[in-house]
């Protein structure tokens, strides 16, 4: 017992000048890894670490007040139990605890001691009941406003024969619920002069009492935003949520709790123009020029005009009523746009039709006008394949992977017939089933079919026995499913060989059928 109280003394005043837990949080988890220590309170040393038992603990946090914890432990763990022969037992134990917190906190701190005390209950397996008084000490490492590295160790009396012990954990602490103002050293004078003011002002007429809050507005207003977030005020704007119109938004007192983007007294949600400071009476837009016309309906924001000329001076013409006088519109006598200066845009997408490569589709200005409906940078005009992105090296269409493209070149050397003959010999079927894939894989894709063959014979008999060929596989991939539209085939003889004909070999690979996919 006194080697305990030495262990957990030194801890605490190691750490009384670092941090604490946060106590503005209602509730808390902590979940820890067990030492426990039966041996050395009942006859052992407490050197002896091999003798210490694991066991785990999870906790619930409860703040009672600022400084001051409920937590209510689980604990269970294998220990080493004494017998009054002396002899030790392995037994499984298992208790739960109500224990209440101290805690030292310094809000500017980043570690917190505390000292604990409480009752328990602990039952052994297979053994027997009893009832368990820990104190100690223990630590919180902060690693975020709400999350800690937690360290404690606890002396455990027991009201029965050879059962006290020392327990340590290791563990981590959550902090959760709705933050609450926690007051610091010193607020609670400050809040007990604001109660005496706050009386003092209740004694004040109606008249003084509102030329006080008026010369305090300003102050309120400035002070508000900082205020910290309660339950009561979950936008913290320091009105309370059934008086606050916009309980979810900080505001200021004066708009009912309400946030006022430009400071113009109009609160966003009845500004038509909330980042534009305005006037009242124009539900928040600004009327640049003062003619009683505000900028949203103003042909001319900046000229005072009349409302029978729309805003503008009576002197301005306006040819063709586009809203862009003449003095200003490029196309005075076809009616316009003021994005594009008064000249014409039939795709409304801020472009004039003069500048349009594509004035009868709305794009994009990179693009001239163009639409690039896949996103690709291909505008749609140029694009074979204007749904599916793809790249520029390819016409808009997706890139055949190299995996497929292997298969193509494959099948030139796969793809063999009847000596003489276009007859398809059935070790080409499956390269020909793995073609038939690669061009359902990509529809966007057309595929041409070229025969070729070696220069032995006649060469009107060579020119015949390729396109043959290559029809014979036109045909096979037809019936596996591809349309004739997407597909053609042509011979070409002995006219492109791509070896020499002097040799066997050279004359084996001039002899193919080669398929290659082309963008539709």
């Amino acid at each position: 017992m006194k080697n305990a109280i030495i262990i957990l003394f030194v801890m605490f005043t190691l750490s009384v000048n670092s941090i604490a837990q946060n106590p503005a949080y209602p509730y808390g988890l902590s979940f820890k890894a067990l030492f426990m220590d039966y041996q050395s309170q009942n006859g052992g040393s407490i050197a002896d670490f091999k003798s210490y038992h694991h066991g785990f603990e999870i906790g619930f946090h409860k703040k009672l007040q600022d400084n001051i914890n409920l937590v209510v432990p689980f604990k269970a763990g294998v220990v080493s139990t004494s017998s009054k022969e002396g002899a030790f037992s392995h037994r499984t134990v298992y208790g739960l605890d109500a224990q209440v917190q101290y805690l030292f906190y310094k809000p500017e701190t980043v570690v917190t001691p505390y000292v604990m005390a409480g009752v328990g209950a602990v039952n052994e397996k297979d053994g027997d009941f009893n009832v368990q008084i820990p104190v100690g000490l223990g630590l919180h490492f902060k690693i975020a406003d709400n999350a800690y590295i937690n360290w404690q160790s606890e002396f455990r009396y027991a009201l029965k024969e050879d059962r006290n012990n020392l327990q340590h954990g290791l563990g981590f602490v959550y902090l959760f619920g709705t933050p609450d103002e926690v007051m610091l050293p010193g607020e609670e004078e400050d809040e007990a002069m604001m109660e005496d003011e706050k009386m003092d002002e209740e004694k004040m007429d109606e008249e003084e009492q509102r030329d006080v809050e008026e010369e305090t507005q300003d102050e309120e207003s400035q002070t508000a935003m900082v205020l910290k977030p309660t339950p009561n005020d979950v936008d913290g704007d320091g009105l309370e949520n059934d008086i606050d119109l916009c309980p979810d938004e900080p505001g200021t007192k004066e708009l009912k709790g309400c946030p006022d983007s430009d400071n113009d007294g109009v609160p966003d949600y009845r500004d038509q123009c909330p980042q534009l400071s305005g006037l009242s009476i124009f539900k928040g837009c600004p009327d640049s020029d003062g003619d009683g016309i505000s900028d949203t309906n103003d042909e001319c924001p900046n000229r005072a005009g009349t409302s029978a000329n729309n805003g503008c001076p009576d002197d301005i013409v306006d040819s063709d009523d586009d809203g862009v006088s003449d003095d200003q519109d490029l196309c005075p006598n076809e009616k316009g746009t003021v994005e594009t200066n008064g000249c014409p845009d039939d795709d409304g997408d801020g472009i004039a039709n003069a500048e349009d490569k594509c004035p009868g589709k709305a794009g994009l200005r990179v693009l001239n006008g163009c639409p690039d409906t896949d996103g690709d940078g291909l505008d749609d005009s140029r694009d074979k394949c204007p749904n599916t992105p793809g790249s520029v090296a390819t016409d808009g269409c997706p890139e055949i992977s190299d995996e497929d493209l292997s298969v193509l070149d494959l099948a030139m050397r796969a793809v063999s017939f009847d000596t003489g003959k276009s007859t398809l010999k059935p070790e080409s079927y499956p390269i020909l089933n793995q073609i038939a894939n690669i061009a359902e894989k990509y529809e966007n894709y057309n595929l041409l079919i070229e025969g070729h063959t070696d220069n032995v014979g006649n060469p009107a008999n060579n020119q015949l026995l390729s396109e043959r060929r290559a029809q014979a596989c036109y045909e096979y991939l037809q019936r596996k499913g591809i349309s004739s539209d997407r597909m053609s085939f042509v011979g070409f003889g002995e006219s492109r060989p791509i070896n020499s004909n002097e040799s066997l070999r050279g004359r084996s690979l001039n002899r193919r059928v080669q398929f290659t996919l082309k963008p539709r």
